[in-house]
């Protein structure tokens, strides 16, 4: 049960074919498909079928390819926390944020740690908040920037930052802004600030239009194009607060509190405390 054997697995569940999973892996379809049938053989289940033309997990697989993220992250967590025992400013540190967070928090402080600790081998992962947790929780990321983590995670809150949440639109929208028929401009399934408007409208029992963009820099365009509201961290929109393309839209309850968090697994490597460090040194970061 080598490592490159989970690793042919795990590869084959993301791309969903040998295919896909050989040219992640830079290696030879034959060598995926050896790979997890050498897994296959010593589990004595098999892990993947036939479907077509090509191949998919079998519930055993589906089952399987869970334990094997948590051991590759596992192993990679091993390596990082080694090597940074050794020397925390030469150890790797595997960052994973949400969008919003990337975009408008997490470059500042990239820069001012690149500029401290230029040997630390850095990495980032973006994406939606259930994707950002995962890495977290199959041990294959550091440290998560975010909102609050989800209950159950084990996890450790290292450091906060304030930050809130409030509905914005152009300034003609703005003036005839109605809670139960101006149109709301999303994120979608998925994000934080989608959850937190469909939960918002849903405690005001209102239930106005919806328009669905895909990225969290479409949301602003489109209130600032006059699409509707959009309920965004400040964070994102404070240029278009200031130029005038945008303005804060009194709705009831509003802002929200919603800080951003600095959260590791339950045995931060010491290169992760060197990061968490900084942010505690920057503006506005608590531990």
């Amino acid at each position: 049960m080598t490592e490159s054997r989970l690793r042919a697995l795990v590869a084959l569940a993301d791309a969903g074919s040998v295919r896909g999973a050989a040219r992640e892996l830079y290696v030879t379809e034959s060598a995926v498909s050896a790979s997890v049938a050498a897994l296959a053989r010593e589990l004595d289940v098999a892990l993947v079928r036939r479907e077509g033309r090509g191949v998919r997990l079998t519930p055993a697989g589906d089952v399987y390819v869970s334990y094997a993220r948590q051991v590759l992250g596992l192993l990679e967590q091993g390596r990082a926390a080694a090597r940074g025992a050794a020397d925390p400013a030469r150890g790797p540190l595997r960052l994973a944020a949400v969008t919003t967070a990337a975009d408008h928090v997490v470059p500042g402080a990239l820069a001012a740690f690149r500029s401290r600790f230029p040997e630390v081998e850095l990495t980032l992962s973006v994406g939606p908040r259930r994707m950002v947790w995962e890495l977290l929780a199959s041990r294959s990321a550091d440290l998560v920037l975010a909102g609050r983590p989800p209950s159950g995670l084990d996890a450790l809150v290292l450091a906060r930052r304030p930050n809130s949440l409030v509905v914005v639109a152009s300034p003609a929208v703005a003036d005839a802004f109605s809670l139960d028929t101006t149109p709301w401009v999303m994120r979608e399934l998925g994000s934080g600030t989608r959850d937190a408007a469909e939960e918002y409208l849903a405690e005001h029992r209102a239930a106005p239009p919806r328009l669905v963009l895909g990225s969290n820099g479409a949301v602003v365009a489109g209130a600032a194009a006059g699409l509707g509201v959009a309920l965004v961290s400040r964070d994102a929109v404070g240029a278009e607060l200031a130029a005038g393309r945008l303005v804060a839209v009194p709705a009831p309850g509003l802002p929200l509190d919603r800080p951003w968090h600095a959260v590791a697994g339950p045995a931060p490597t010491p290169t992760t405390r060197l990061f968490v460090n900084l942010l505690l040194d920057a503006a506005g970061w608590t531990a």
